[in-house]
């Protein structure tokens, strides 16, 4: 058997070598001068090497003790090398098991836009995560998940139900991974009345005129108005109004082509400009063209600008629970039907996927020169 004098005295050699303590234990003194205690066991008929670790990190006597540990997987059948990366992974597991954690690997896995999952993460951060976040998810209860639905109720009822919504996922996610056994949404999940509020309702035209009216009165932010006349007059998403870029448009040609990447259906989409919504974006290009976006961010200029910009203009116009941005894209497409234009000019203009299979195989034309008229008009 080793003693600690013999261990400490071992010098490194040409060729690496053993001091053997017995029972399988032994210390390899390699030639760069690490010293690594193994322990040699055999299972299943096939020999292996457990590595324990270094000397003198590790002490004679703590290496006698991991090896009775290891006998004593071995001598239940379990390899030692194996049990310990087991013991790693559920240590892993069970540092990220609190909801937050969950939470941002169910956002990670979400093929979403990045101003979608920027704004998820802001509600998470300011409505759940201060609740729950660093609750272990098994310990999160209804009463938990009542509690903050009802307070975010009171004031923001559409933010109440967007947490609802992502908390059911968050844990859709935990439990399919096997780190929750319920969830705790369920059973509140109707405890709160009906948003009622018609954010998506087309306006008619006195409120059209109202809002568009109202915005020439918003003096507070020369492109947020700009981003809304730009969205108006093409009927494109407010994401894709805010985090447009310059190399994106041929204003020449009167062209935008949306990118794959900022589209919710990913793929391309190219846009008719209307002579007034080029006029618009000349008129920024003199403020913000030598950035690379139309709209850049107030506090960082190589960012753009959120939607929350666009939702803190209608809030201070008035127009917050009376209409919301997409509600923009659902006033044209219902005046352009009104107007007797074909569905299917319409339906391109707002990037929507053909729900008829058959017609989707074969309809391919994008009736750009159609639209480039319907949207003039």
């Amino acid at each position: 058997m080793l003693n600690d004098i013999q261990c400490r005295n071992a010098k490194p050699q040409a060729k690496p070598y053993k001091l053997t303590d017995g029972k399988g234990l032994y210390l390899e003194v390699k030639p760069h001068g690490v010293k690594a205690w193994r322990y040699r066991f055999k299972l299943a008929d096939k020999e292996s090497v457990f590595a324990i670790g270094d000397y003198p990190a590790i002490p004679l006597v703590d290496a006698r003790k991991k090896r009775e540990e290891a006998r004593n997987l071995v001598k239940q059948g379990i390899n030692p090398a194996h049990n310990r990366q087991l013991e790693k992974i559920k240590r892993g597991q069970k540092v990220a098991t609190t909801f937050e954690a969950i939470a941002l690997k169910w956002l990670a896995l979400k093929d979403w836009e990045k101003t979608t999952k920027d704004r998820q993460l802001n509600m998470l951060q300011r409505v759940v995560f201060p609740s729950i976040g660093q609750l272990p998810i098994k310990q999160v209860t209804p009463a938990h998940i009542l509690d903050i639905l009802q307070r975010t109720w009171k004031d923001r009822p559409a933010v109440a139900a967007e947490a609802r919504c992502t908390m059911q996922g968050v844990f859709d996610l935990a439990i399919c991974t096997l780190r929750a056994d319920i969830d705790p949404v369920h059973p509140v999940r109707k405890a709160l009345p009906t948003n009622k509020t018609q954010h998506k309702r087309a306006l008619t035209d006195e409120e059209i005129g109202q809002l568009l009216r109202d915005l020439d009165g918003y003096q507070r932010n020369f492109q947020t108005v700009a981003a809304f006349r730009l969205m108006w007059l093409t009927l494109c998403r407010a994401s894709e109004a805010t985090e447009a870029q310059w190399a994106e448009f041929d204003l020449d040609a009167a062209i935008w082509r949306i990118p794959a990447e900022h589209m919710k259906k990913r793929k391309e989409h190219v846009v008719p400009l209307p002579a007034q919504a080029v006029a618009v974006l000349r008129s920024m290009h003199g403020v913000t063209g030598r950035h690379a976006h139309v709209f850049p961010n107030r506090d960082d200029w190589a960012q753009p600008m959120t939607d929350a910009t666009m939702r803190q203009a209608l809030k201070a116009l008035g127009w917050s629970g009376k209409y919301s941005t997409h509600a923009t894209r659902t006033t044209g497409s219902t005046k352009l039907n009104e107007m007797g234009y074909p569905s299917d000019w319409i339906e391109k203009q707002l990037a929507h996927v053909e729900i008829n299979a058959v017609r989707r195989t074969y309809n391919h034309a994008d009736y750009q020169n159609d639209r480039a008229k319907m949207m003039q008009h």
